[in-house]
């Protein structure tokens, strides 16, 4: 049963929602406890959409949008941000442009008509293109003597393989220094559009004014946004290790885990809560108590499930001494095939859910907390009374629940493990 007890919770109860004919989704959350106003958003466009020879293409296009459009060159741009303590950003993810702003509300109706005019109208100057290639070639250069980040790198390299998911959003050095301004042009012309876009302010404003400032200056944008389809991903079914050589490196960092769910899978919340059982709640779950606290095998160790449009990964990660190695990665699938194999404690299980329930209002106190939520919940189409349901459906999930899915995705027999570290 929907639980509509607590009505500070964005919902359909105070969220406001509508679609502008362009295709533009606006949802408004009032909040008039401060005079500050936030608004995030989604364009839908994201690295899937470029080709793998220009890897990085839609996170290096996203990068120079605040660089110069057609009312703002780059001083400009900073100038008019910086003198009223405002934020403007822009990034992009595997299926989305990512853009927000924040700022006092006296100041939000310019903070929008910038906005409005970087995403629709970027000039992409040479220089500043120059410039920001400069920067993104030593950024990989540093993601390369990492040992966590080549691990993760190659982690996904090798579940993937050549699906879109493989590769790295920032793409990789070949990759960035191949890509022309004509590139860019390209992409920005044929894939930002409006179908499919989200925007969602939460602050001190009136809905009817945002309504007003949104259609003023993005409800005219026309154009088509390319279509969220991806090549399928194959099941895995076997075991596949590599061990990346770092020399001069004094830590290895560790990735295993298995190709698990998308977001839209019914088992997201059986898996969520076991996840958190089994390496994030309090001293980092299990992996924690035991990989790091009682056998001293890492100097951290953690969980996570990374779910997405298509299906992402149930993997543990750590980082530890070199000589501890496969000490930490038996002891890492120990505690996989346990969470299969025995029933949690109802007292684990409940002071789980405790924790994954509590943290949601803390959330949801700032008007960034909001927006966040919400602009999830349109984009996987979760519905607007989600945050409602939210408690029910973590407390619906038994101890056999997260057996089940625990032997189901973390299998002995069908894992990617990377190791990242010293010979």
């Amino acid at each position: 049963m929907t639980n509509r007890a607590n009505h500070a919770f964005p919902g359909p109860d105070n969220v406001f929602r509508t679609q502008l004919s362009n295709g533009i989704t606006l949802l408004v959350r009032e909040n008039h406890a401060a005079p500050v106003v936030v608004l995030d958003g989604y364009l839908s466009v994201g690295s899937i959409h470029e080709s793998a020879d220009k890897a990085g293409l839609a996170s290096f296009t996203a990068s120079l949008l605040t660089r110069g459009s057609s009312r703002y060159d780059f001083d400009t741009f900073n100038e008019t941000v910086e003198a009223v303590g405002a934020s403007v950003s822009a990034g992009a993810g595997d299926h989305q442009t990512s853009f927000s702003t924040e700022s006092l509300a006296e100041d939000f109706s310019q903070m929008v008509e910038l906005l409005a005019d970087v995403l629709r109208h970027p000039t992409f100057p040479a220089e500043q293109m120059e410039r920001m290639r400069g920067q993104w070639l030593v950024r990989l250069q540093e993601r390369e003597q990492n040992t966590r980040s080549v691990a993760s790198r190659r982690f996904h390299e090798l579940l993937y393989g050549d699906h879109p998911y493989g590769r790295p959003g920032s793409g990789y050095p070949e990759t960035i220094q191949s890509i022309s301004r004509e590139d860019v042009v390209a992409f920005h012309r044929d894939n930002y559009g409006p179908q499919g876009a989200i925007i969602v302010v939460s602050g001190d404003v009136t809905t009817d004014a945002v309504v007003e400032l949104i259609t003023t200056h993005l409800g005219d944008w026309q154009g088509t946004s390319p279509a969220q389809t991806l090549p399928p991903v194959s099941a895995q079914t076997d075991i596949r290790r590599e061990s990346v050589a770092m020399p001069g490196k004094v830590q290895s960092d560790i990735l295993i885990g298995s190709l698990a769910i998308a977001r839209s899978d019914p088992d997201y919340f059986a898996v969520q809560v076991a996840n958190s059982i089994l390496g994030q709640f309090g001293m980092m779950g299990r992996l924690g108590e035991v990989v790091r606290e009682e056998q001293g095998l890492a100097y951290y160790s953690y969980s996570m499930l990374d779910a997405d449009i298509g299906p992402g990964p149930w993997l543990a990660a750590a980082g530890v001494n070199p000589a501890n190695v496969e000490l930490a990665v038996e002891s890492i699938r120990a505690e996989f095939a346990r969470l299969g194999a025995e029933p949690v404690s109802d007292e684990e299980l409940s002071d789980s859910k405790a924790n994954m329930t509590g943290r949601l209002p803390l959330a949801l106190e700032t008007n960034d907390g909001v927006t966040s939520q919400l602009l999830n919940m349109e984009w996987y189409g979760l519905g607007l009374d989600y945050l409602y349901r939210y408690a029910d459906n973590i407390n619906a999930i038994t101890a056999a629940d997260v057996q089940r899915v625990a032997a189901k995705y973390l299998r002995p027999d069908a894992y990617t493990l990377v190791v990242a570290g010293p010979e």
